[in-house]
């Protein structure tokens, strides 16, 4: 399996990293839209190619999760919902295929239609789409969904609707949307906004957070839960899109129980008991040596590793660049400088994972690491050539760590905060001021890993002179912290795919950089960054989007606003034997839509 997928990936990797284009989709209802070229599913096809339609339905899956949660709202700020609601319960107007960069085929709607340079979208409703109580879901329920999820919704759905310049019903189930810029993915994000059911919100504030689930249309309904501790889903056995080929193979499992723990260890051995049906581990050593209980050696649990294409994305301690003591980039690449990333990844994977080296490495659409950026790339970012940090056009890797000690590198971060203008003062380093180097790592509880990794980064600091203290808050805490930027540095997670879009604007752009919810956490302001971005955005040519992305990733490295970790090749999940996933892989591997969406319950 592992060679076939290998096979599959070098083959996608060209056809997404370098986005082969297909023909201009013309202007005509189609059954699937995607963002390079041709939908890789005909009209006519049976199930996605990594669901197996002949999966028997029935049984029982006990996820765990760490943290809490106090609301049951998943699309406002405030408050904490719980992950699984929104995909077990929600249905989007189109699905994503997980074999494909990005490409979406019809759910709620039965067709999407675009014009070739898609300035507007249309959706079809199918004619027999419901919500879990019964009632039909409207061409009203998909422009109220809209408008008051980029109004009163997260940030990250104001973007697009700003990009609408009309929302009209163009027929009993139809619905067009017509555009104010150019933007060629907007179809598509657009295909992925959550319906939600109307009369439901009337007369009520949508933006508060409360513990009344949204009615969706979904193959599962929330059952019941304890707030904070567990949420039992019951498969709906009157789902209006069990019989969808897009949905064949999919849904199988009877009962969804997520299971909420105050740490992962407290998790793992609610797992090595038997309380647990998955447990998905993160760390290779522990995969390699905390496997050998008696449930495992008896076979009662087994071991799985899942494959993936898809890039490294981001993973590590962010700086806050509000906070003027990493402002200045000379403080950051110190930063960087004082991890010791080697002894860090010898001591809590073994030395077995590989370093993120930029934000999409492990694909075609990442930077060449330390070297300089020529044709396209060089021409996008040398109009803001004067404001770029250095690395950006001649090259940037991270700090080469390999060695018996830190110590080369921690001169070299020592020169650099001279520099910068700090000073040591009787053992400790200060500014002009006479303030003290000295910050705050804002870390959630069961974050073990990356608690562990800053205390070794911790003790680094105190020999240049700077005090770090770490500081961990529960889960409800840690969110309202992250979204208002309280913290100097945290732990951050950006997952990318192979065909970034409108996302990475939500991620890295100024303009909201300062409301709360933000995913741009480390406050960068990049005008090459937006730049690159949009001109991503807008073109329909496939080296041209390649080359964006990767003066992106330049952008992004060379700002040296995270501290990277590691990534892994493979998903590392132990699950009761009883519990089976297709053989085929998707390329994107074990991505959200995999667990428990394809899995199946042998009897």
């Amino acid at each position: 399996m592992i060679q076939e997928f290998r096979s599959r990936l070098r083959g996608a990797a060209l056809a997404l990293g370098l986005a082969v284009l297909g023909t201009t989709l013309a202007a005509e209802p189609r059954h699937g839209i995607a963002m390079y070229g041709e939908p890789a599913l005909p009209p006519d096809f049976v199930s996605l190619p990594y669901a197996n339609p002949d999966a028997p339905k029935g049984g029982r899956i006990v996820l765990g999760e760490t943290g809490g949660f106090d609301s049951l709202n998943p699309y406002i700020v405030k408050g904490r919902a719980p992950y699984s609601l929104a995909p077990l319960t929600i249905e989007t107007l189109l699905g994503r295929s997980l074999d494909e960069p990005f490409t979406l085929y019809g759910l709620l709607a039965e067709s999407v239609e675009t014009d070739p340079a898609r300035t507007w979208v249309e959706f079809t409703l199918r004619e027999g789409a419901r919500f879990s109580d019964g009632t039909p879901v409207t061409v009203g329920d998909v422009l109220w969904s809209f408008e008051i999820l980029g109004t009163k919704g997260m940030p990250r759905y104001w973007g697009a609707w700003q990009k609408i310049a009309s929302a009209e019903q163009t027929g009993p189930r139809s619905v067009r949307f017509t555009f104010s810029e150019q933007d060629r993915e907007l179809p598509l994000v657009l295909g992925l906004r959550p319906i939600l059911k109307k009369a439901q919100w009337e007369g009520r504030d949508f933006g508060s957070s409360g513990f009344e689930a949204p009615i969706g249309s979904g193959p599962y309904i929330l059952e019941s839960f304890e707030p904070g501790r567990v949420l039992r889903y019951r498969r709906n056995p009157d789902w209006w899109g069990r019989d969808l080929p897009f949905n064949r193979g999919l849904h199988n499992l009877d009962e969804v129980v997520v299971e909420y723990f105050g740490d992962a260890s407290v998790a793992f051995e609610a797992f090595k008991a038997g309380a647990l049906s998955v447990y998905r581990e993160t760390s290779a050593a522990r995969w390699a040596t905390h496997y050998g209980f008696p449930a495992v050696q008896s076979g009662a649990m087994v071991k799985s590793e899942i494959p993936h294409g898809r890039p490294s994305g981001m993973e590590g301690l962010v700086m806050n660049t509000r906070r003027a003591l990493f402002a200045d980039w000379r403080v950051r690449e110190a930063m960087l400088l004082a991890f010791d990333f080697d002894l860090v990844n010898r001591t809590l994977t073994g030395g077995a994972e590989p370093r993120i080296a930029s934000y999409f490495s492990n694909s075609a659409l990442g930077m060449e690491v330390g070297a300089p950026a020529t044709g396209r790339e060089r021409a996008l970012l040398e109009p803001f050539a004067a404001n770029l940090l250095p690395g950006t056009l001649d090259g940037y890797a991270l700090p080469d760590t390999h060695g018996a000690s830190n110590r080369g590198n921690l001169r070299k971060a020592a020169r650099l905060l001279s520099e910068a203008g700090w000073r040591i003062e009787d053992g400790m380093l200060e500014g002009p001021g006479g303030a003290p180097f000295a910050f705050e790592i804002l870390l959630p509880q069961g974050a073990d890993a990356m608690i562990a990794a800053s205390i070794i980064y911790r003790q680094a600091l105190t020999r240049l002179g700077i005090s770090a203290r770490i500081t961990t808050v529960d889960p409800a805490q840690f969110k309202q912290r992250v979204d208002n930027q309280d913290f100097d540095m945290t732990s951050f997670l950006r997952s990318l795919s192979l065909s970034p879009g409108n996302e990475q604007l939500l991620y890295w752009s100024a303009a909201d950089k300062d409301l709360p919810g933000s995913r741009n956490l480390m406050g960068m302001e990049s005008p090459a960054a937006e730049a690159v971005i949009r001109h991503m955005l807008a073109t329909d040519d496939a080296e041209e989007f390649q080359a964006s992305v990767r003066a992106l990733d330049r952008v992004l490295t060379a700002g040296r606003y995270v501290i990277p970790m590691w990534y892994s090749r493979v998903s590392r999940l132990a699950h009761d034997r009883h519990l089976r996933y297709p053989a085929k892989t998707p390329i994107y591997g074990d991505w959200p839509g995999f667990l428990p969406d394809v899995w199946w319950q042998e009897k």
